[in-house]
């Protein structure tokens, strides 16, 4: 479906595509971030429809709120008017110019029967002036570090920013179209998913299946560099919770589970890094012990799946040397050590240490909170994965995981840095399906995007389409509200 407006500007027509074609609309080519020697910042076709763009759908809910929470002006107007209430009015906005840290704004002042334009300039990593804070509480800068590893572009680096400010001043519907001009506009594609994954029919396609295990995998070995840089936590969790993956549905599959981790360990190991993939074991007291359901069998079924390590297979001898496997606890966190015997290999440390959906089970005895912490300290600062942890406390006697020391499991947990999330939203009251739309982090680095799901006409497929996105975690009510009814 193709919407077609047409805007004057500067002697030209440009043609805003619908939301779908946008998505779908061949890029224009971009160029790196400018050096000091360079003082452009946007391409030309990406400057004049980034303003024409703004200046035609967002004046409302982003310029105008622009120009009273970032510009002296808004200052202005709360000393004017507390005298005489309404005195002193910003009554329009408008782009003229975007450069490498400012937005050039045209803003339109009434006073009494007059008007006048007064022109203003608004960082792009502006902070709410004096007298504003209270209404726009502000947010942390984005980290240029962070900007300029995910995307060299400087269409990237201007949504991002412009998301951060778009967020303080609550205009939240505006950061999933800002996500969406930067992918129309010859972006890397920030916050993108691929369209026609048909999450709702199970079991899902091979290629859909691989196409989460690479996005998984490039995110954990993108971790596992920074944190080797000391850019990044050695504490790391990936939750990866489409429908063959979530353990509440019965759509769940062991297989995929399997796979995930298999290729998310032989990414790593590709690079020479040796990783103990562990699951945990046995807990509990007396006859109530156990595994939980999910990971029954998981231990014995990782060794015996097909890793292609055998002579002469692709990948021959990975297993045993690069990847090994274990429990979780830290006497399962192998250090190097020198050989007793000559004719014997020394005993190479574990890199990195992938842990299978560590999680509390009801009962005494049956948190997994006291050895995974132990073994995190063991394994001092080298990564620690957690894949679909759910370390929330469960029912217990004796207050075990309800009272006693929970705010210190409460802090551990939080200690980990989500590097990849995919997780589907779904319709309340309707079961799992239809799936409504996902909430993704796709790298360490990477915003959060929501995505709302949504058919083309005619059967003719289905999209993910970019309704909010931010530096942090959303919050639920803000998440819901961006959402298409």
């Amino acid at each position: 479906m193709v919407c077609t407006l047409s805007i004057r500007f500067v002697g030209l027509i440009l043609t805003l595509l619908s939301i779908v074609e946008a998505f779908s609309a061949p890029r224009p080519a971009a160029t790196a971030i400018p050096s000091s020697k360079d003082d452009t910042y946007l391409n030309k076709e990406q400057l004049e429809f980034s303003i024409a763009y703004l200046n035609e759908h967002h004046k409302a809910d982003v310029l105008l709120p622009f120009v009273k929470a970032f510009s002296d002006l808004g200052t202005t107007a709360i000393k004017k008017n507390a005298w005489i209430g309404g005195s002193y009015q910003i009554i329009d906005a408008s782009i003229t110019d975007i450069t490498q840290d400012e937005l050039h704004l045209d803003a339109s002042i009434k006073q009494g029967d007059k008007i006048k334009i007064e022109s203003v300039k608004v960082h792009l990593d502006s902070d709410p002036v004096t007298g504003m804070a209270r209404t726009y509480p502000t947010l942390p800068q984005c980290n240029p570090m962070h900007l300029n590893h995910t995307s060299k572009l400087p269409i990237d680096n201007f949504v991002r920013r412009m998301n951060r400010l778009c967020n303080i001043v609550k205009a939240y519907s505006a950061t999933g179209k800002m996500i969406q001009l930067g992918v129309q506009m010859g972006g890397k594609g920030v916050g993108k998913l691929n369209d026609d994954m048909y999450l709702n029919q199970v079991p899902h396609n091979r290629y859909v299946r691989k196409y989460f295990y690479d996005m998984a995998s490039d995110a954990a070995l993108d971790a596992t560099i920074l944190c080797s840089q000391k850019q990044f936590t050695n504490r790391m969790k990936m939750t990866v919770m489409f429908p063959e993956m979530n353990p509440s549905m019965d759509s769940y599959r062991i297989g995929t589970l399997l796979e995930l981790a298999r290729s998310i360990a032989i990414k790593l190991a590709e690079q020479n890094l040796r990783v103990r993939v562990c699951v945990q074991g046995s807990m509990g007291v007396g006859i109530f012990t156990g595994v939980p359901k999910q990971l029954n069998g998981v231990h014995t079924l990782l060794q015996r799946m097909d890793w292609e390590s055998g002579p002469g297979e692709q990948n021959e001898g990975m297993v045993g040397d690069f990847v090994r496997f274990g429990f979780v606890g830290k006497e399962h966190v192998i250090n190097a050590q020198k050989s007793e015997k000559e004719d014997e290999p020394d005993i190479e440390q574990d890199d990195v240490f992938l842990l299978i959906c560590p999680q509390n089970m009801i009962g005494l005895e049956s948190s997994i909170i006291g050895s995974l912490s132990e073994m995190v300290d063991a394994a001092g600062d080298r990564p620690v994965i957690l894949l679909n942890a759910d370390l929330v406390d469960k029912v217990s006697a004796q207050g075990q995981q309800s009272i006693r020391g929970r705010q210190e499991r409460i802090d551990f947990a939080s200690s980990f840095e989500t590097i990849y999330q995919f997780q589907n939203i779904y319709f309340s009251g309707t079961s799992y399906f239809p799936i409504l739309g996902s909430v993704v982090k796709l790298g360490p680095l990477e915003p959060w995007v929501a995505h709302q799901r949504r058919d083309l006409m005619n059967n003719d497929g289905e999209v993910y389409l970019p309704v909010y996105a931010s530096e942090t975690a959303p919050d639920n009510e803000v998440l819901m509200s961006t959402f298409a009814k």
